[in-house]
């Protein structure tokens, strides 16, 4: 079940990947990311509101706990580094092709496994070497592919921001299931409703400070803010993406680094839609460091079963 429940998140992904590069286009960033946190949190608080007057919504999936600081120290950490990657990810996403930013971001399980021989002492096997290898050597090729549309990875910011993006996310997944993970088998043992509903909330509220503190003053002088509808299915997507996700890890036998593969198929999605939607240049190029990634994926899913 959790692994069916990681390809639904995918596909989810690959379609809020398409909405926030829409939303993205010419507009400006921590507007279009403030409002996101917004609506997400909006499409939680009822939850958290009913679930603390009324035990109605007890027995079911969208049951949010109460619980002390000592869980939402734990949330509030979360709601740091995915915003941290949030931030990076999305100014890259407004400056760089769909059909570069989806395979870079696929790289991110070979990061989970590099995190997990880091943090809990894990080793790779051939398999898993493969696929580490395969992601460094497409990699490699859509740098290639890269500097046919004057993208110089080495010297270029937004290919940095999206790296760092791609390196928090990295962090973010190992994290989760941290927080996942039962208390008994060495984890903090959240609950998987409070935690979402809780940094989105969170998340919310740094952002809005960044917006007053940062944007707001130096908005006449910086790209402006346009409302656009595709702001909307940002949100949607993601939180439905995520309660997946979070439900998905929450199963005692699922495994982090299969369900951050599996996500990564969302590239699929983005990569296909910045051809047809976006008109996106040198396909066939991209397509092939495409498929070595989805290759190095396969390979990474065989060595960690």
């Amino acid at each position: 079940m959790w692994l069916f429940m990681a390809f639904v998140s995918a596909a989810l992904l690959g379609f809020y990947d398409v909405f926030k590069k829409k939303a993205l286009s010419g507009n400006a960033v921590l507007p279009v990311l403030f409002i996101n946190t917004l609506i997400c949190s909006l499409l939680f608080l009822p939850f958290i509101v009913i679930s603390s007057v009324s035990p109605i919504l007890e027995e079911t999936s969208f049951y949010v706990p109460v619980c002390d600081w000592e869980f939402h120290k734990f949330v509030v950490l979360k709601s740091v580094i995915v915003l941290t990657s949030w931030l990076f990810g999305y100014f890259a996403m407004k400056h760089l092709p769909l059909t570069i930013v989806g395979p870079i971001n696929a790289t991110r399980p070979v990061m989970v496994l590099v995190g997990a021989i880091l943090v809990f002492g894990e080793s790779l096997n051939i398999y898993q070497w493969i696929g580490v290898i395969l992601a460094v050597i497409s990699f490699f090729m859509l740098s290639r592919s890269g500097k046919k549309e004057g993208l110089d990875f080495g010297h270029n910011k937004w290919i940095l921001f999206l790296i760092l993006s791609a390196v928090f996310g990295a962090i973010s997944g190992l994290y989760d299931k941290y927080l996942m993970t039962s208390q008994e088998h060495g984890g903090a043992g959240l609950p998987r409703m409070f935690v979402q509903s809780w940094y989105n909330i969170y998340q919310c509220i740094m952002m809005g400070c960044m917006l007053m503190l940062i944007w707001w003053p130096l908005r006449k002088r910086t790209t402006p803010f346009r409302w656009h509808w595709s702001i909307i299915f940002i949100s949607i997507f993601l939180s439905a993406a995520d309660f997946i996700y979070f439900y998905s890890l929450s199963l005692t036998d699922s495994m982090i680094s299969i369900v951050s593969m599996v996500r990564r198929g969302s590239v699929v999605v983005s990569f296909l839609f910045g051809a047809l939607l976006f008109h996106e240049k040198n396909l066939k190029g991209k397509a092939v460091d495409l498929l070595l990634v989805l290759l190095g994926m396969v390979f990474l899913y065989i060595g960690s079963r």
